[in-house]
């Protein structure tokens, strides 16, 4: 008998949500749209946590797509929507460091990395740092859909420090000059709207609190209520500070 995952913040906010971020899929397909890749092309999802945005990119643009997952937890969800999409031809996933997978992968026609964390294997790389070890996993021509937190204007410390434990952001003139920086080109770039932006917290925190009250007995409920409280603190502080944004950027010929 397979053992159980426990449950976690983070797999109850993919269920509920479509993108796991403060992002729309609309806005992504349309700014894939604009690489006028299709059939025959290869995409890597970093962090796909539930194959939404990978399934998408299969069944809409015709890709090969090799998704990327280092949590277990996240990695069961996107397996069986894979499955369930019939997709397995497809959509492969690999439970690993994107920055292993990486390494040892073909460069790809398109990389898709949406609110991931080290991407370039060395912890918290700097934005100039990130685009550059994933423009080496791309073809000449090739891709890259990165989407983070952007700063609307300079946070107090405390929130900067509570926010970047995994990460380190900047504002969006400073995720295109990194971008230039690293020798990419800026094709594309959008602000998700405040509205869209707060809804992924928003639909997480109550989908957290509602499976911790039905499952108050659970090992993980105190774990869960405990992210869900930080969520909402950073959420509150960080209102007037934080937004998210995506950037198409080509990797010249």
């Amino acid at each position: 008998m397979t053992a159980r995952l426990p449950m976690s913040f983070q797999r109850i906010a993919y269920e509920v949500r479509e993108v796991c971020n403060g992002v729309e899929l609309a806005a992504l397909e349309a700014a894939v749209a604009l690489t006028g890749l299709g059939e025959g092309a290869r995409a890597i999802d970093i962090g796909t946590g539930n194959a939404t945005v990978a399934i998408h990119l299969a069944r809409r643009f015709n890709l090969m797509v090799q998704a990327i997952e280092l949590d277990p937890v996240m990695a069961e969800l996107a397996r069986s929507r894979i499955d369930a999409a019939g997709l397995g031809d497809r959509v492969s996933l690999s439970v690993a460091r994107s920055a292993e997978v990486l390494a040892s992968a073909p460069p790809a026609d398109l990389i898709v990395a949406l609110g991931t964390t080290d991407v370039s294997g060395e912890g918290r790389p700097t934005p100039e740092a990130g685009f550059i070890a994933l423009r080496r996993s791309l073809k000449p021509g090739g891709w890259l859909l990165w989407g983070d937190i952007i700063w609307r204007t300079e946070p107090p410390a405390p929130l900067r420090q509570i926010t970047e434990v995994t990460n380190l952001y900047t504002d969006d003139a400073g995720w295109r000059a990194a971008a230039v920086a690293a020798g990419f080109e800026v094709v594309h770039g959008r602000i998700s709207p405040q509205e869209v932006f707060e809804a992924y917290p928003r639909d997480s925190i109550t989908a957290a609190r509602a499976w911790a009250e039905r499952h108050p007995d659970a090992p993980e409920a105190g774990s869960i209520l405990f992210h869900a409280d930080r969520v909402q603190a950073i959420t509150d502080f960080g209102r007037d500070y934080i937004d998210f944004g995506i950037y198409l950027l080509r990797n010249p010929a």
